[in-house]
Formats: C-alpha cells, structure tokens, sequence
C-alpha cells in the first residue's frame, strides 16, 4: 500500500456495484477480432491469476511492468487508451492511486477490485505476537516504550499484500472467475474448472508453509517494509518492518535501536530486503547487528532478479529463505 498518496476514496462515475465482483455497466470497449476477453490488470498478482483462470479465452494486459515498483506507478495515456478499450480490469483498490483513479474514470464494462474478494486488514510495523524477552528486552517498564508492539499498532493502516497469504489469495481467485464468467458466459465452465484448479494449488501450497512453519526455532523475521503481515498471521509467525507499510520512509533512531534489541531477545538472524526498494538500510542494521541479510520477494512483478519464474515458484524461494533464517528445533 502506498501510504504516502492515498486518495479519499470516489462514487464509481457509472453504475452500482454487484456484489463481491464489483461490477459496473459503463459502456463496452471494441470487440476483439480473435474473440478473446480483453482484461487488463493492474500489477503482476492479479495478472497472473487472470491469466491462469482465463486461459485461452482471455487476453490480459499488465499495466505495470516487471521492474517498475507498483506503488509509484503513473499511467500513460497509452495504456489509459487501452483501459477504456478493453473489457474488464482486474485491479486492487488503495494499492496503486494513479490505477485507481484511471479506472474510476474508465468506460470498461466489468470492473473487478480484488479488494472486495477477502477480508483486508490494518497493519502496522509489527503483526503478529513476539517473544516475552521482547517486552523486558529495554529493562524499562514505561508501557510508552512499547507503543507499536501489538496487531494494528502506531504506523498502521489497510494492508493491501493480500497475495502473499495463499488462503487469501484463493478467496481473491475465487471472486475473479466467478466475473469473469459473468462477463464471458460462454466460457463460463472452463473459468470454473480453471479457478478450481488455480485453489487446489494454493491450497497446496498453504499446506506447504503450514508443514514447513510449523516447528522453527523463532518466530520472528525482519523486514524491510510491512508485505508479509498477512502470511506471518496465517502461519504463527511475527513480522517487524523497519518502514512500515511505506517502503520508502525512513525508520527513526528509536525503531532501529528497537529492532536492535528485538533481534537479541527473539533469537533473530536474518535482515530481509527486496529488490525494487533500497536495500541500504536493511543492509545497515544488518551489519550493527551482526546479522545476516537474505531476500524475501513481496511479488509485486517478476524481474531477472526474482528467484523463480511465476508466483508459485517464487513463493517457494520465500519459504525456503524463511525456514533458513526462522531455523528449526
């Protein structure tokens, strides 16, 4: 989420909405010669569901490009031409503004928010529970000195990375084919079959960090921002983020003397950071710390630097990397 640009939220400019799909008649784009279903996607979680729930009856155009950090994106009059034209967009409200603010505008059929396809949550530096030498680890008793260490503390706000929890992501998969088959109804049984088959493979892999998660040594894992609070509270683990929910902010002395502390009492190892941010601070606390650095990839796009090649792949490199630095008894 970018906490830095958020917009008041707008009346949609043309009809109700319908349901956990969110769809809205606005006027149809140009038909396409091949007969596909035109979607576009706003960033690669939701273009990769589309495209494994469409199939051959669907065309999908990502709006972000691999490498380019989603949060910052701003729209070119190319691709809000291409928005207008198409048949439906798949897309996540409050995570990108500028993309939110083209589809409001935009005269596009079936509009689908994944944000209305599970329950989102507020989330803050910290989610998730911490080791009791935490709480004593400043030998202090001002309650004020642990401001932030609890679900939803200072700092927070929605938390949009709901694709990197696979139980969510299932739900989010679920809602979309449900609209497509409503905006393509003469596909509609494949994109059933389709998305059934998509939710197989989360659950999979749910039980996959499940199995792997169950037993570590610590619980606790650093970060260089807020993505993973949702995968740390489905899978008994603590997430502490140096920036938050922003990436791009710059943590305060306290927070970095806090996590300092924090990574001696609950056993921490590793610092992780991710590709598209800076990962100088990361890096720097690391190093006074006396820790370790690894990646843990939020899948925002995949780049040459990713460690696999689509979602599942990757998100079995952020497994590994985790059980590397939670360790096991």
């Amino acid at each position: 989420m970018n906490v830095r640009r958020l917009i008041p939220a707008a009346a949609l400019s043309c009809a109700a909405l319908l349901g956990l799909t969110a769809l809205t008649a606005c006027g149809a784009g140009e038909a396409r010669k091949d007969g596909k279903l035109d979607v576009v996607a706003s960033f690669y979680p939701l273009q990769f569901l589309t495209e494994q729930i469409g199939g051959a009856h669907v065309a999908v155009t990502g709006l972000t490009k691999p490498g380019v950090e989603p949060h910052d994106l701003e729209i070119s009059a190319r691709q809000t031409a291409k928005l207008n034209d198409a048949d439906a967009v798949v897309y996540l409200k409050g995570l990108q503004p500028a993309v939110d603010a083209a589809v409001q505008q935009a005269e596009v059929k079936t509009k689908i928010d994944a944000s209305t396809l599970t329950a989102m949550e507020k989330h803050g530096n910290e989610v998730g529970g911490h080791a009791a030498a935490h709480d004593h680890a400043t030998g202090e008793d001002d309650p004020a000195d642990h401001a932030g260490h609890a679900h939803g503390h200072s700092e927070s706000g929605d938390d949009p990375h709901i694709w990197l929890d696979p139980v969510k992501y299932a739900e989010v998969a679920k809602g979309v084919g449900a609209a497509l088959a409503k905006a393509d109804p003469a596909h509609a049984a494949e994109y059933r079959k389709n998305t059934e088959t998509l939710v197989g493979k989360l659950d999979g892999l749910d039980k996959e960090y499940a199995a792997a998660l169950r037993t570590t040594r610590t619980k606790v894992f650093i970060t260089t921002h807020a993505a993973f609070g949702y995968l740390a509270e489905r899978y008994g683990l603590t997430e502490e983020a140096i920036n938050g929910l922003d990436p791009d902010s710059e943590p305060s002395p306290a927070r970095i003397k806090d996590l300092q502390k924090m990574a001696k009492a609950d056993g921490v190892t590793t610092v992780f950071y991710e590709t598209l941010v800076s990962d100088k601070t990361a890096k720097t606390l690391a190093s006074d710390a006396s820790l370790t650095t690894d990646v843990l990839d939020p899948l925002e796009g995949i780049t040459d630097q990713s460690k696999g090649t689509d979602y599942f792949s990757v998100m079995r490199s952020n497994l590994t990397a985790l059980t590397t630095a939670l360790g096991t008894k």
